[in-house]
Parts: C-alpha cells; structure tokens; sequence
C-alpha cells in the first residue's frame, strides 16, 4: 500500500544515530545518504526517509500520527524500543508488552524519536 514514508528531522546527524541503532535492533542496516542530503533507511521491502523539510521550515511532528514498524518477535520488538530508548528516544504510552485489540493479541511499544515523530513496534502474537 505505501511506497514509502518520510518524516521531517532538523538535526540528520542526531536522527542517524536513532534510527541505525532501531534498524540495527531489528535486523536493518544503517542509513545512507541519497544525492538531495536525504538519511535512507531500506529494510524488509520499505523505505523510511528522513529529511530537511523541502520548505525551508522548521521539522515537526504530526499530532495524531504514528508510524509502525514490524518485528518478528516481541524480544525483537523489545530490543527495537530499548535502542531506541538508549540513543535519543522518548519511551512513551504504556511500557512495552502485550496487549489485547480488535485483530488479537499484539506486543507493542512506543517512542518519540529526537524530533518528537511518534513511533510504534508491533508484533502480533500466534493465535491462542
């Protein structure tokens, strides 16, 4: 459905040092740079991009918004938060764990990345 997802930073070098250490927790390889000073992150057939905003204008955070990441397991998933926690993020929400909701039995932890974007891990857990 989505060919990709872009989220505004206003310090590139601070948003490499987050999002590597999340990617690296779940697998990933650390951002590139593209040609336009873009940060590009590919894993698991998506692509994250974290920029400068096009306008000139300050980068902010969309009230409302989340942005999820899947994880192959809730160690994975919990790991993807911790790093996230060590290296600039903002733990938020309810403490990682499982929780009940409409599609079954979900582990899920939250975080605010350095420029405050709201982020979510998911795992969906087998059947019961």
């Amino acid at each position: 459905m989505f060919s990709h997802v872009a989220i505004g930073s206003n310090d590139i070098a601070r948003s490499r040092k987050f999002y590597d250490a999340l990617f690296a927790a779940v697998g990933g390889k650390p951002g590139r740079d593209d040609p336009q000073g873009r940060l590009l992150y590919l894993h698991n057939g998506g692509v994250l991009l974290i920029t400068k905003p096009i306008d000139g204008q300050a980068a902010t955070h969309a009230n409302g918004g989340t942005i999820g990441f899947a994880a192959a397991s809730p160690e994975q998933a919990k790991a993807w938060h911790d790093a996230g926690a060590a290296n600039g993020g903002t733990s938020i929400e309810d403490p990682p764990g499982v929780r009940q909701g409409g599609g079954g039995a979900m582990y899920l932890a939250y975080l605010r990345d350095p420029d405050g974007n709201k982020l979510c891990v998911m795992h969906r857990m087998p059947a019961a």
